[in-house]
């Protein structure tokens, strides 16, 4: 069965997005990881797959991450599908967020962020600001729910954290049912230096709702002023928040090809 796809990033945090709007496209796990897999396959942080929304403007949106399991929500991939269908509505798993174009820029909304222990989700009751928890030099994170479960430990120098030993041992750790990403952020005079390990994806260049996660947090200390630019090794996100309110995010979404997949090749 051939498809049509279209690779795009979003910061350098990218993508392959299939149109199933108008062809039906069913996928297995070792489908969606055979094409993420970066030697064998197309390659990608995350495979998403567009169908029809509820309504006329809208389109639904579903993610899975390299590792071929399902994730709810992803703010780099929204942008890029708003850049690439013209949809105000984008519905995923973890709610329908409302998208502008701006500019060349993308600005996504999405709801309120969660705190609450169980709305991580957390195995047992404990404070989410901080989480009384800590790995090695890594302790007392803040845990935000945008749609995504997030981790966000501050810490004087984001380069000098081994993340790529450190993020899977955190991601997998039993405190966490659902698994859960973790952000290092580092507060400077522009506003946030931050490092992702994504999970089920890795270290990846960019995460929106990493960004945004970090965001909140960095506003709920009274570390950073809303609008926040958060800057990643892909590039910089702005993300405007007031308590008890959304979060809007806003940042580039780029095209870089479009090709034909062989799903029974896979």
């Amino acid at each position: 069965m051939a498809i049509t796809f279209h690779k795009m990033h979003g910061l350098g945090n990218d993508f392959v997005i299939i149109d199933a709007r108008k062809q039906s496209v069913d996928l297995a796990e070792h489908q969606v990881r055979a094409i993420c897999d970066r030697r064998t396959g197309v390659g990608c942080d995350q495979l998403i797959r567009l169908s029809e929304g509820s309504t006329p403007t809208a389109v639904r949106m579903d993610i899975w991450n390299a590792d071929g399991k399902a994730a709810s929500a992803c703010g780099n991939a929204t942008r890029c599908v708003v850049a690439l269908t013209g949809a105000h509505i984008i519905e995923t798993e973890g709610g329908a967020l409302t998208a502008t174009m701006a500019g060349d820029d993308v600005s996504v909304e999405l709801p309120a962020p969660r705190f609450q222990w169980d709305q991580i989700p957390i195995a047992d009751p404990v404070d989410t600001q901080p989480v009384p928890m800590g790995w090695d030099a890594l302790e007392s994170p803040d845990a935000v729910n945008v749609g995504n479960p997030h981790l966000i430990f501050f810490v004087d120098d984001v380069d000098a954290v081994p993340l790529q030993e450190l993020g899977p041992r955190i991601e997998t750790d039993p405190a966490f049912p659902d698994r859960i990403n973790v952000n290092v952020a580092e507060t400077t005079k522009d506003g946030v230096k931050l490092r992702t390990w994504e999970r089920g994806a890795g270290l990846t260049l960019a995460c929106g709702t990493g960004a945004c996660a970090t965001a909140v947090a960095a506003i709920r200390r009274k570390k950073a002023i809303s609008p926040v630019k958060v800057t990643m090794p892909g590039g910089s996100l702005e993300i405007s928040w007031a308590p008890d309110g959304p979060i809007l995010m806003k940042g580039s979404a780029t095209h870089v090809f479009t090709g034909e997949l062989d799903l029974d090749a896979l």
